[in-house]
C-alpha cells in the first residue's frame, strides 16, 4: 500500500476512534496517538496544551466542533440587509465588507497566511512541508441573494476552515499547502455576473473588458463599487487575477445539495461527478400598444404575449430534449410599459438553460432562438434583441479527485452517491485551474436561496470530515 494511503488509513482510524466521541473521561487516548504519529510524521500532541486542542471529552482527537461551526455560521448571517431568519448580503455593500473581515479574522485565527487580488477573493494558506508543490486548494462563497438562506456557500468556506482546524489538531502535516478561498460574487446579484470572482481567476478576458462598462441597477459603476470596498483598481489589475492553467494540484468544494435527493434517499454524502452547462439569454420584443379598451384583438401586436409564447416554448423544448437532465427556466419577464389597461409595447425575457451535455443544450437555445424568430413574424412584433449572456461549458470532476473523496467516505463509514450538480458554483470554473471535485450534504426538503434553507449540524459534519480527509489525501501525494 503507497505511503500516503497508509497514513490516511491512520488518520480514518483516528475518526473513526474519536470522532464520534462519548467515553468517559478517563479514556485512553495513547493508542490514537500513536496512530496519529505514524500518519502524522512527528511527535503527536502530549496535552502540554492546557486542554485547548481537546474534543469536549477531554480526549486529544480529531473532532468536529459543530457547536462553532453552528455559531461561526450565526455569526456571518447576521452580518444582512434583511432581518432574520433571511439573509441579504450583496457585493461590495457594508454587510459583505464586514463579512469579508470575519473570515479573514478566522484565517488568521488558524495562523493562515492570508491574501486577497484586485476584486477581493480571499486566500488563506498552510503551508506545507513541500510548499513549492501545487497546493490543494478548498472553498466557497458568502454573498447571499436577497432575503435567502444562511447556508448556501457558507458552508463550504466556515467547513473548510473548521476542516482545517481539525487537521492542526489532529497533527496533520500537509506535504503540498492547503489554501480555503473565498470567492467574490458567486451570486449575480449587484452586475448580473455569476462567479465573477472565480471567472476571473479562470482567464475570463472578455469578463474583464465588460467590466469596464458594467454598472448596477443603481448605475454604480463596477470600479466605484469596488472601491468603496477597499478594493481600488483598474483595468489592468484585472489581468492580476487571471491564474494559469494547474496553479494548484487540485480543488474541492463543499457545498448543501440544494436539491432534495440525498435527503430523500437518506444518504449522507454526494459525490459529485460533473457540473451542468449553464446558459442565459436576454431576448427583447417591441410592438405597438395601445389602450386595452379601443385596440381591437385583431389589430393588436403585443409584445407581452410574444413574451408568454416565447416562455411555453422554452418549456416545450427542454421537455423534448430526451433527458431528465436538461432544465429551463423563464425567471425574469418585464413588461413595459407594465400598466393593466395598457396593451404592452415591448417585453424583456431572461431564459436561463443547464445541461450537463453541451450539445444537447445548444440544441435548446437554437429552438429557442427559431421560436423567437417565429413568433415575432405570426404576431407582427419585432425580436429586438436575442442575446446569449453567457453559454459556459460543463465541467467534469477529476477521476483522482473522485477517488480522494470516496476513499474518505468509505473510511469514515458514510454512506456516498455518486451524482451531477445541476446548480453551478465556484468549482465550474476551478475546473479550468485544477483537477476539481464537490462534496454535496443534504438540506432540508432541498430548499435554497429562501429563508428556510437548513443543513443539520451532523450533516455538516459528516461533509468537513469528508472535507478534511479528502485534503489530506491529496496533500500527500
Amino acid at each position: 500500500m503507497p505511503l500516503c494511503d497508509v497514513r490516511l488509513f491512520a488518520l480514518a482510524a483516528v475518526i473513526l476512534l474519536l470522532a464520534g466521541a462519548g467515553a468517559g473521561a478517563g479514556h485512553d487516548d495513547s493508542a490514537a496517538r500513536r496512530t496519529m504519529e505514524e500518519f502524522a510524521g512527528f511527535p503527536a500532541s502530549d496535552g502540554g496544551d492546557g486542554g485547548r486542542d481537546r474534543g469536549r471529552d477531554g480526549s486529544s482527537s480529531f473532532y468536529v466542533d459543530s457547536d462553532g461551526l453552528q455559531r461561526q455560521i450565526d455569526e456571518l448571517a447576521s452580518f444582512s440587509d434583511s432581518p432574520a431568519p433571511s439573509v441579504t448580503r450583496v457585493l461590495y455593500s457594508d454587510k459583505d465588507v464586514q463579512a469579508r473581515r470575519y473570515i479573514k479574522g478566522i484565517m488568521n485565527q488558524l495562523g493562515l497566511v492570508i491574501h486577497e487580488d484586485a476584486v477581493g477573493n480571499i486566500f488563506g494558506r498552510w503551508e506545507g512541508s513541500e510548499a513549492g508543490l501545487g497546493a490543494v486548494a478548498t472553498g466557497s462563497h458568502v454573498d447571499a441573494i436577497p432575503f435567502s438562506g444562511k447556508y448556501d456557500g457558507v458552508v463550504g468556506v466556515l467547513g473548510a476552515l473548521e476542516a482545517i482546524s481539525m487537521l492542526k489538531r489532529s497533527g496533520f502535516q500537509p506535504k503540498r499547502s492547503l489554501e480555503v478561498i473565498m470567492f467574490t460574487s458567486e451570486e449575480p446579484t449587484r452586475f448580473g455576473i455569476s462567479c465573477l470572482g472565480s471567472r476571473l481567476m479562470a482567464g475570463s478576458e472578455e469578463l474583464a473588458q465588460s467590466l469596464k462598462e458594467t454598472v448596477d441597477n443603481q448605475n454604480v459603476s463596477f470600479f466605484d463599487a469596488a472601491e468603496t470596498a477597499g478594493y481600488k483598481m483598474h483595468l489592468e489589475d484585472l489581468h492580476n487575477v487571471f491564474l494559469k492553467k494547474d496553479s494548484y494540484f487540485a480543488f474541492i468544494e463543499l457545498h448543501i445539495e440544494q436539491g432534495p435527493i440525498l435527503e430523500k434517499e437518506g444518504i449522507q454524502i454526494g459525490v459529485v461527478t460533473a457540473i451542468a452547462a449553464p446558459a442565459s439569454i436576454k431576448v427583447e420584443f417591441e410592438g405597438n400598444g395601445g389602450h386595452a379598451g379601443a385596440v381591437l384583438m385583431p389589430a393588436r401586436n403585443d409584445a407581452g404575449l410574444a413574451a408568454a409564447e416565447l416562455a411555453l416554448a422554452v418549456e416545450k423544448h427542454v421537455l423534448e430534449s430526451g433527458s431528465i437532465d436538461t432544465v429551463g427556466t423563464v425567471g425574469i419577464l418585464q413588461l413595459h410599459p407594465g400598466a393593466i389597461n395598457s396593451i404592452p409595447s415591448k417585453s424583456h425575457v431572461e431564459i436561463d438553460v443547464r445541461d450537463i451535455s453541451e450539445k444537447r443544450r445548444n440544441n435548446v437555445i437554437d429552438k429557442v432562438h427559431q421560436s423567437a424568430i417565429e413568433i415575432s413574424k405570426n404576431r407582427g412584433v419585432v425580436l429586438s434583441e436575442f442575446k446569449i449572456i453567457n453559454q459556459d461549458p460543463p465541467a467534469l470532476s477529476d477521476k483522482s479527485v473522485i477517488n480522494a473523496m470516496e476513499f474518505a467516505a468509505k473510511q469514515l463509514n458514510l454512506e456516498y452517491k455518486l451524482m451531477i450538480s445541476r446548480a453551478y458554483h465556484d468549482s465550474l470554473f476551478m475546473a479550468r485551474i485544477s483537477p476539481m471535485g464537490m462534496i454535496f450534504i443534504p438540506c432540508y426538503k432541498g430548499y435554497s436561496h429562501k429563508p428556510e434553507e437548513y443543513a443539520s449540524p451532523e450533516d455538516m459534519a459528516n461533509g468537513v470530515k469528508v472535507l478534511a480527509l479528502t485534503m489530506a489525501r491529496l496533500s500527500l501525494e
